[in-house]
């Protein structure tokens, strides 16, 4: 396994957690660990089949084009499957701001992640 790919895997995965967090703890719903389980599931198997229909190279995984198609898979998936499979709501609303939520933050580290590592190099040079 490819440590960027665990790296990258691992970041949006706390995305995914921090979405779930933030909702649960909105809506008044079960914050403990059974309770976020269980609404994260369906958004980390899409997660984890957003992975593995990218499997981008390494360089591609932490562009910002790659953290868009990784987004757009997740929530896709996890909305099916949250309604289909988990027999849970996706009400436009919910569709919208996972949507938001998951674009601006697996992009947003993504972006620092680069950004960062620019620096790193011209302070070497």
């Amino acid at each position: 396994m490819n440590r960027d790919w665990l790296r990258c895997f691992i970041n949006d995965a706390a995305c995914v957690v921090a979405l779930v967090v933030v909702g649960t703890r909105n809506h008044d719903t079960d914050t403990g660990l059974g309770g976020v389980s269980y609404v994260a599931a369906p958004f980390l198997i899409g997660l984890v089949v957003a992975q593995l229909m990218l499997l981008m190279p390494s360089h591609k995984q932490f562009s910002l084009m790659g953290g868009a198609a990784t987004a757009a898979i997740t929530v896709s998936v996890g909305m099916v499957l949250r309604n289909l499979a988990f027999n849970r709501g996706t009400a436009l609303a919910f569709v919208i701001v996972a949507t938001v939520f998951l674009l601006a933050t697996m992009t947003g580290w993504r972006a620092f992640t680069m950004w960062r590592e620019r620096r790193i190099a011209a302070a070497q040079k």
